[in-house]
């Protein structure tokens, strides 16, 4: 009997979490298409930005290790 009850504490806790995650959901104040957008080409931005700085530095590391190798 004790095993039962245990897992009934345990799905009424799992129960009780989703309603709680639920209701603070609604709380959340959602960003608005212009915003989303705007929020969504800083970040492309930011991504290709870094991915170039990556990228030539990545060559430049290359071209000094070439160098010094031959």
């Amino acid at each position: 009997m004790a095993f039962m009850d245990k897992m009934k504490r345990g799905f009424g806790s799992t129960f009780s979490f989703f309603g709680d995650a639920w209701s603070e959901l609604r709380k959340v104040k959602w960003p608005s298409r212009k915003e989303l957008t705007s929020y969504t080409l800083v970040v492309m931005g930011t991504v290709a930005f870094v991915t170039l700085y990556f990228y030539v530095l990545d060559l430049g590391i290359s071209e000094l290790i070439r160098l010094v190798i031959e």
